[in-house]
Order: C-alpha cells, then sequence, then structure tokens
C-alpha cells in the first residue's frame, strides 16, 4: 500500500468516511462472531465496549491511530485498512502531484526512540543523495 500519512489527527475526515469506518469494523466484528464485549476483551479494555458501539455508529469520527491499532490487532484486519478509512492516510490514486508520500512502517515498529527515528530519516535522505547522484 502506497499511501501518505497526513498528520497527527484525520485531515477532514468526512460523515462519509466515519460511516464508513463504522460499518467496516461492524462487518469485520460481526465476521468473527464477536460481541461488542468481546471485541473489549480482545483488546484488553484499551477499546470500551461503548466505545466502539460509537465508532461502529459513527458517533465518534476520529478514533486515534492507538485505538485503530488495538481493533486491528482484534478484528483481524489491516491497520493500514483502517487508519486509511478514518481519514489518517491518503491512498495513492487520490494523492496530487506534490503531496509527500510514503508508507505506515516505521509507525507500526513499537517503541522507536526519537534517536531511531531520526536515524531512519537521516538514512532515507542519503540514500536519496545517493541515488541522485
Amino acid at each position: 500500500m502506497d499511501d501518505q500519512i497526513i498528520g497527527e489527527q484525520p485531515q477532514g475526515t468526512t460523515a462519509k468516511q466515519a460511516g464508513e469506518l463504522g460499518k467496516y469494523l461492524r462487518d469485520a466484528r460481526m465476521a468473527l462472531g464477536l460481541s461488542l464485549r468481546d471485541v473489549e476483551e480482545a483488546t484488553g479494555h484499551e477499546v470500551s465496549n461503548a466505545y466502539l458501539s460509537q465508532l461502529e455508529t459513527a458517533k465518534v469520527k476520529k478514533p486515534s491511530p492507538h485505538v485503530l491499532y488495538a481493533l486491528s490487532l482484534a478484528l483481524s484486519v489491516l491497520y493500514d485498512e483502517l487508519m486509511q478509512r478514518a481519514g489518517y492516510i491518503v491512498p495513492q490514486d487520490r494523492r496530487t502531484d506534490v503531496a509527500k508520500h510514503g508508507r505506515t512502517a516505521t509507525y507500526s515498529i513499537e517503541n522507536l526512540s526519537a534517536d531511531e527515528e531520526e536515524a531512519l530519516r537521516e538514512h532515507l535522505a542519503y540514500l536519496r543523495w545517493r541515488r541522485r547522484k
């Protein structure tokens, strides 16, 4: 998935997007035969059954990436898919030519320190510099 991260919070998450996310979450939960309380248990109580209900009915439109990650594990769905449906990632086909692009790979690595993140950026800059030579 070649997508663009668009910031800490979803930029312009629409009611339609929230509804699509909610329907997707509900469908995934139902396909596994899980109740709202089962999902709460599966997330280690990181996502309450009441909050999941609000997500599924689009009453909550901007769940945090942390919540989406917990749900992706509990529902066995792709984290990138939830991030896209929540408006955090812009699909490649909807990006402008001038938009930065990247992947969520580094965001999925747990416990990256600030120094490690900076080292990854520096290495990437070096690789890009070398490619231009």
